[in-house]
């Protein structure tokens, strides 16, 4: 899922592993998200949301999204 994390990280002067402690997870897992390998929890994004006063909507682009639904994938709707 295409999204804002890296430019907003930058922009409030943190590293990955800043902001991983700030929303208790690895750097790992911040840059798994910043480089589209995987897609955090909902709950994840809430706490991601929180901490740059952004919706989880702005800083997640899923019209942008290549991925297709997974309903639909596994409905077969593809």
């Amino acid at each position: 899922m295409k999204n804002r994390l890296k430019e907003l990280r930058e922009a409030f002067g943190l590293t990955q592993e800043q902001l991983g402690n700030l929303i208790g997870v690895s750097r790992q897992a911040i840059n798994s998200i910043e480089t589209e390998k995987c897609e955090p929890s909902i709950w994840l994004a809430y706490d991601i949301s929180k901490v740059f006063h952004k919706s989880i909507e702005y800083i997640f682009l899923f019209e942008e999204s290549e991925k297709k639904s997974r309903a639909k994938q596994i409905r077969g709707v593809i």
